[in-house]
C-alpha cells in the first residue's frame, strides 16, 4: 500500500493504522489506602483497579516494558517496547522492536516512538521515511485511540482504561520480579469513542498491584478486524522503577516528515 500526501496528519494516521496490520500481513477516585492495601484488607477491589491511572499520575513516572502479541489464522507475531513514561506528563519514550519478515531473514531496526498527549511520533518508520524524519500520528484521529495501533499500548491508556472496570475479582497475592502484588481479574468497558475500533466492546484484563496502590502490570485482550479478518490482540504493559527521569523532547516541525509513506 502506498499513502498519498495528503498531510502529516492524515499521512501519519494512515501509516500508523497501517504499521500493526502491515505486521500481520507480512507474517501471515481512590480505593484502599496504601496501609489497608499493604495489609491486605482492601475493601473494594473495583475501586482499587479503577483508580489505577491516577495513582500513577501520584507517582509522577516509571520505567515500562511493553508486549503486543498479535494473533490472526494461525500466526502469531509478538511485538516488544522498552522506554520511560511520565504519567503527569503523559510524555514516554519506547524503542520498539518489531518481528522478522515470514522467512525469519529480515532485519528490522528498532522504532524510536515518542508518546504524547494526542500525538504520537515515530523514527525508523520504514521505507520512503529519510532516516532522519519523525513521522507524527494524531492520535486523536484513531478509532483505537492508540491502545495498538503503534504496537505498544501506551502506559496511561492502558492504566486509564481500568477506569471502566467491572465484574472485578481478586485472585490472590503473587510475586512479580521479587516484588509482592495484588493480582485482579475482571473486564473494562471500552470508552464510546473507541469501539468502533474493535470487535468487542469490553476488554478482559489481569492488573497487578504493589503494596502502595501503584499499577505494575496489566494485560488486556483486545479484538478488532483488520482488512476483513479478526485479529486477537494481548497487550501486557510492566511498570517498574517509579520516579524514574524522563526526558522527552519532542521533534521540531522541519523534522517532520510529509510525503509519500509506503508499509
Amino acid at each position: 500500500m502506498v499513502v498519498q500526501r495528503h498531510g502529516a496528519g492524515r499521512a501519519g494516521a494512515i501509516v500508523a493504522a497501517a504499521l500493526v496490520g502491515g505486521v500481520i500481513a507480512g507474517v501471515a477516585g481512590c480505593g484502599g489506602s496504601s496501609a489497608e492495601i499493604a495489609s491486605g484488607s482492601a475493601p473494594d477491589p473495583a475501586a482499587l483497579v479503577r483508580a489505577a491511572a491516577d495513582r500513577l499520575v501520584a507517582a509522577g513516572s516509571s520505567r515500562a516494558t511493553t508486549s503486543m502479541e498479535m494473533a490472526t489464522g494461525g500466526t502469531r507475531v509478538t511485538i516488544r517496547g522498552m522506554g520511560t513514561y511520565d504519567f503527569r506528563r503523559r510524555t514516554g519514550e519506547l524503542t520498539v522492536l518489531l518481528p522478522q519478515d515470514a522467512k525469519g531473514t529480515e532485519e528490522r531496526r528498532p522504532l524510536t516512538e515518542l508518546l504524547a498527549p494526542g500525538a504520537l511520533y515515530m523514527k525508523n518508520r520504514g521505507a520512503g521515511v529519510p532516516a532522519d524524519k519523525w513521522v507524527r500520528v494524531d492520535t486523536t484521529t484513531l478509532p483505537d485511540g492508540n491502545l495498538v495501533t503503534g504496537g505498544a499500548t501506551e502506559p496511561y491508556a492502558a492504566a486509564a482504561l481500568l477506569r471502566g472496570a467491572q465484574d472485578v475479582t481478586y485472585v490472590g497475592e503473587e510475586d512479580l520480579a521479587g516484588v509482592s502484588v495484588r493480582h485482579y481479574r475482571g473486564s473494562a468497558a471500552l470508552p464510546a469513542s473507541v469501539t468502533k475500533g474493535f470487535s468487542r466492546a469490553v476488554v478482559p484484563f489481569d492488573a497487578y498491584f504493589d503494596a502502595a496502590g501503584r499499577l505494575c502490570k496489566v494485560r488486556q485482550q483486545f479484538s478488532y478486524v483488520n482488512r476483513g479478518r479478526p485479529v486477537a490482540v494481548a497487550s501486557t504493559t510492566l511498570l517498574y522503577a517509579f520516579g524514574t527521569a524522563v526526558n522527552v523532547r519532542l521533534p521540531d516541525a522541519r523534522d517532520i516528515f510529509d510525503g509519500k509513506i509506503q508499509p
